[in-house]
């Protein structure tokens, strides 16, 4: 691994910790938390938001402002404000989805969530999603967060991917495993 890779996922993880010391300390954990996500949903789906923070030219008081005006309008825990206030002076602002998504994820391991990917090529619908949260629940013996992707790609089937362990019911990973066969024959 390359020393000079810049922002690593170690630094990121610190200021993730950072937060959720700070969050847990102030008893706002949850607030903190639903902020959280509501700007990684904010930076995922808004192209124009994603930019913003990528854009080195944008200066410190302009995006200070903008934060300010989001805590205004939709209020932002003071906490979660300033942490984002820092990470603009920090010159870290440009990481924000690294070091959010790595805050997340220290929630819910704190919490004992496993982390469960799923991928299906039919659009499933809440219940589904529930069904198939309570199903690893009781397999895995643990609390599941859930992180769902509708998959066109996948032709029909789902993949599960919990940890390391994968389940891969797709008809591209059959259609794959017999061609595989077929060139080995």
């Amino acid at each position: 691994m390359s020393k000079n890779r810049g922002f690593s996922d170690t630094s990121a993880n610190r200021y993730s910790l950072a937060l959720y010391d700070l969050a847990e300390e102030s008893n706002s954990l949850n607030q903190v938390e639903k902020n959280s996500s509501a700007f990684l949903d904010l930076i995922l789906k808004n192209k124009d938001f994603r930019n913003l923070i990528k854009d080195p030219t944008v200066g410190q008081d302009v995006l200070i402002n903008i934060i300010n005006k989001i805590h205004n309008n939709f209020e932002l825990d003071n906490l979660f404000k300033n942490f984002l206030s820092f990470l603009i002076i920090k010159r870290r602002f440009f990481y924000l989805k690294q070091i959010l998504k790595s805050f997340n994820e220290i929630c819910s391991e704190k919490r004992g969530e496993l982390k469960a990917e799923i991928r299906s090529a039919k659009d499933l619908n809440q219940e589904e999603l529930i069904k198939i949260k309570n199903e690893l629940s009781n397999n895995f013996n643990s609390k599941i967060k859930l992180n769902y992707n509708h998959d066109q790609s996948l032709i029909g089937g789902l993949v599960i991917q919990v940890g390391s362990i994968m389940i891969d019911t797709s008809i591209k990973n059959k259609l794959k495993q017999i061609e595989n066969r077929m060139i080995e024959a």
